[in-house]
């Protein structure tokens, strides 16, 4: 019988693909289509129908993902990395997927990177009167209400 509560992270596979048979078979379809006579001409076809419709949704899925990921790098930076993430009540697989997303995006880690002309104030942000210094005593149902009614920023 099976062991319903076993954890598979002490026996890792050899990487994120496994051994990588779905890459296999797909990199091999993929070659076989790519190489397929008139697949240019087709893909020439669907890409100009698709494109108008395709194009302006994809700038805005990936305008959004950006802006999410800089704000998760931001938040990052002025609340202590991943423990500071963590005591603001991140869950800890949401911290990972959120840095793995950023270094696929800027090829480096969000402690590392350094977006030119940003620089962060911890003193200002954490001081006395802040928004970060009135909410860290804050219970959660007063921080909604006041942002309800447009006290907090």
């Amino acid at each position: 019988m099976r062991d319903e509560k076993q954890d598979f992270r002490s026996s890792r596979m050899e990487s994120a693909e496994g051994k990588g048979i779905a890459r296999r078979a797909w990199e091999a379809c993929r070659r076989t289509v790519n190489a397929a006579p008139g697949y240019d001409a087709y893909a020439r076809a669907v890409n100009r129908a698709a494109a108008p419709v395709t194009d302006p949704l994809v700038r805005h899925v990936a305008a959004g993902t950006v802006v999410d990921l800089f704000g998760f790098w931001m938040v990052w930076h002025l609340d202590g990395g991943f423990e500071g993430l963590l005591e603001l009540g991140w869950n800890r697989a949401t911290i990972y997927r959120k840095i793995n997303a950023f270094r696929k995006i800027t090829g480096q880690h969000p402690d590392e990177f350094q977006m030119p002309g940003v620089t962060f104030d911890l003193e200002e942000y954490h001081g006395e009167g802040s928004v970060a210094w009135r909410m860290r005593g804050a219970d959660p149902a007063d921080i909604r209400a006041d942002l309800e009614r447009g006290k907090r920023a």
